[in-house]
């Protein structure tokens, strides 16, 4: 990410900051790689290690099928019933030791805040239109906007009054950031990358509360999440500078990249973790070769897993799927168009669809609950009689 700052900070780092009264406002450094990583400096009315009580809430990890066929999953997500804040919503669907995934309807704010101390999340905002309060600064969300969250930074979801949010999240256990290839070396995007800088939302504002009180932070670390309760109000940076905060990036301002023939599926990376990518499939041209087949070919993912969840629009490739479905191919059997759809692609001059692609590099594992939303006969789709 690139340089910001917000708010009031003083002219040197590691110096004297002093509220009107002569008492000292305090410096927090947060950064990744204990202090090699990417990293901001943040001022606080109060110190941010107060605490006047702790309590361990319990284990957040979901618990996994035990045993798993290898074979091709689909989730309709739309049948999950869960509602709730932006953090007791969300249904866990798939997950590894490298990231959990899920989908969560959003129907009122969050009245804790929360922060992740395993890694970084990212929330794709599918439908809904509301507002990420955080240490750093108020971020507005709306559809197809990703929002990226970095380890450790308090937050909390609030949709917009009578409007509930429906997304996607990935809780990663590492940084997500953007592809390496298309960065030089000084981090800047390069001409050739689908999005630059100028695509890219930091903080819009930075409410500074300097409010005694008792408020909780929900913090989940170590497969549990604890309550902390703070004497003051967590919001209370007044100002901050660096290059590790929160930000968001719409989908829609991702260009495709095409050519005369299909192009592989990295050609659409958007972010990365560890061992995981996440990918956006928009609106584009088909390839330009005239004897082109516009549809992908049949592909074996021998060393990763993909998951695709689908937005809108209608998604050439396969049937049977709707809004907000999730299917799981897995590496080590192949996959591709259903029966049909290699036929009917060729001569079309473009696509409609959006999805977001998570492609892993350890198998993921299948939450158990998954199965109450899962249509059972999707592995045989494929099948032309």
């Amino acid at each position: 990410m690139y340089y910001r700052q917000m708010g009031k900070i003083p002219h040197k780092r590691h110096t004297m900051f002093k509220k009107e009264d002569g008492s000292l406002y305090r410096e927090q450094v947060m950064g990744t790689r204990g202090f090699s990583g990417t990293q901001s400096i943040l001022y606080h009315q109060y110190m941010p290690t107060e605490i006047v009580k702790s309590e361990l809430i319990g284990t957040y990890l979901p618990e996994y099928e035990e045993q798993q066929s290898l074979k091709h999953r689909h989730f309709f997500t739309s049948k999950a019933d869960k509602q709730g804040d932006g953090l007791t919503a969300r249904n866990y669907l798939l997950g590894n030791q490298d990231l959990l995934i899920g989908t969560a309807q959003v129907t009122k704010p969050m009245e804790s805040f929360y922060r992740n101390g395993d890694g970084d999340e990212m929330l794709f905002i599918h439908h809904g239109t509301g507002k990420l309060e955080t240490m750093f600064g108020t971020i507005s969300y709306r559809p197809g906007d990703y929002i990226i969250v970095p380890i450790g930074t308090i937050y909390r979801v609030v949709p917009n009054e009578n409007e509930k949010t429906q997304m996607l999240f990935v809780e990663s256990f590492s940084q997500i950031t953007t592809p390496r290839r298309y960065r030089n070396e000084y981090g800047q995007l390069l001409e050739h990358s689908p999005f630059c800088e100028r695509d890219i939302r930091g903080p819009e504002t930075l409410v500074s509360y300097d409010k005694k009180g008792e408020f909780e932070v929900l913090t989940k670390s170590r497969g549990v999440i604890s309550s902390h309760i703070r004497g003051h109000h967590p919001l209370d940076v007044i100002g901050w500078d660096g290059y590790l905060y929160p930000w968001a990036f719409n989908i829609e301002d991702f260009e495709p990249i095409t050519g005369r023939v299909h192009q592989p599926p990295p050609v659409h990376q958007t972010f990365e973790g560890n061992n995981f990518v996440v990918c956006s499939f928009v609106p584009r041209l088909y390839d330009y070769h005239p004897e082109a087949i516009p549809a992908p070919y049949y592909h074996s993912n021998v060393n990763s897993d993909e998951l695709l969840y689908y937005v809108e629009g209608n998604f050439m490739s396969r049937k049977g799927v709707q809004e907000g479905s999730i299917t799981l191919h897995p590496g080590g059997i192949p996959h591709g168009p259903h029966p049909g759809k290699t036929e009917a692609s060729i001569g079309k001059k473009e696509t409609l669809e959006l999805a977001v692609m998570i492609d892993t590099f350890h198998p993921l594992k299948i939450v158990k609950t998954a199965q109450e939303i899962e249509d059972p006969g999707y592995m045989f789709t494929w099948n032309e009689n």
